[in-house]
């Protein structure tokens, strides 16, 4: 199959949203009045809970807490301590949010000119005001930190507070307005739940958990990139330099593709250090389907596939951290040698 032209300037139009939303503008007093109308709604206990809750962003944090929990059933430890299993995730989930919540501080003026989040995000929508959103945020970190660092030990601590730090400081206000490979440095700071998870049970970094964090490392570049394919024009419009705005839809594709191959070797790797034949065949199949997808994608320059790539994105990451919570709890398991500790 030919590659798409698009050098007459015709391009598909894509929403700036993967799954089915209105793309239509809406300014911020729109919003606003949209919100009045909404009357006594948004003025209860369960709407400011709402609100404050999306400062967190909770589908991210919903992966942040799967692979930190998928790490403390691979080491095993807490599953005979549930309450500090849930201890651990709620530290997760109160550092990850407040890092969320600064970058949404930070990034209240673009979120306000982007369609993808005017109309989904507390700022913009003026539903909670900057003040507050900073103190949320400063607040529920320092609590992750602190819990962190009593309950478990100072490592952990560590690890949280790095996370805070470079995702809503160096990432957002440094990295994310310079260069195109925001993303690839940035996916640092997303990918740091398996090794803090890890960390505060044992005190030690290890080999596994670091391949659960290069998974999903590697897995953040193509996954936000094909959000940014169909993304480009909100992403011109706030002069962010994501990689389909400056080198152009093909090189995406092409960046796309490269690091599918990088991800599935990654996880593959995981099979020498305690992974199962269950991992390894949905690890395997997985995949072979992810890779699939980014090469046709790279040979047609179909850009109308980046929305397949980015929802099937997500279907490989739980389905690959989901073989190894149940690789992990299978009596085999049992039989397999301890992972090896770094240092």
């Amino acid at each position: 199959m030919k590659k798409t032209d698009y050098s007459s300037g015709t391009r598909p139009v894509l929403r700036c949203f993967p799954f089915k939303m209105k793309s239509s503008y809406v300014s911020q007093p729109e919003a606003k009045t949209a919100i009045a109308r909404s009357g006594a709604a948004e003025s209860t206990l369960a709407g400011t809970i709402s609100a404050y809750l999306l400062l967190t962003k909770p589908s991210i944090m919903l992966l942040v807490l799967f692979t930190g929990a998928a790490a403390m059933v691979v080491e095993g430890t807490f599953l005979l301590r549930p309450v500090d299993f849930g201890i651990v995730l709620l530290g997760l989930f109160l550092a990850g949010g407040s890092a969320n919540a600064l970058n949404q501080y930070f990034e209240r003026s673009i979120d306000s000119n982007m369609t993808r989040t005017r109309k989904r995000r507390p700022l913009p929508m003026g539903t909670i005001s900057p003040v507050r959103a900073l103190l949320f945020a400063i607040t529920i970190g320092i609590l992750g930190v602190v819990i962190f660092a009593l309950r478990f030990n100072l490592l952990t601590a560590g690890l949280a507070l790095f996370t805070i730090v470079f995702y809503s400081f160096f990432y957002t206000l440094w990295l994310k307005p310079r260069t195109t490979q925001n993303i690839v440095i940035g996916g640092v700071a997303g990918s740091m739940a398996p090794i803090g998870a890890w960390a505060a049970a044992t005190g030690e970094l290890a080999v596994a958990p670091f391949i659960m964090f290069l998974i999903v490392f590697l897995w953040t570049p193509p996954h936000f990139w094909s959000l940014a394919l169909f993304c480009r024009d909100d992403y011109r419009r706030v002069d962010l330099p994501m990689l389909p705005v400056i080198k152009g839809d093909q090189a995406t594709l092409d960046q796309i593709f490269w690091y599918t191959l990088l991800l599935v070797g990654s996880s593959l790797s995981l099979v020498l250090f305690g992974g199962g034949w269950l991992y390894l065949a949905v690890a395997l199949w997985l995949g072979w389907v992810y890779i699939g997808k980014a090469w046709r994608a790279k040979r047609d320059g179909q850009v109308t596939a980046a929305r397949d790539l980015f929802k099937f994105s997500l279907v490989y990451l739980f389905a690959v951290f989901t073989a190894i919570i149940v690789d992990a709890l299978l009596p085999a398991a049992q039989f397999l040698p301890r992972l090896p500790v770094l240092g």
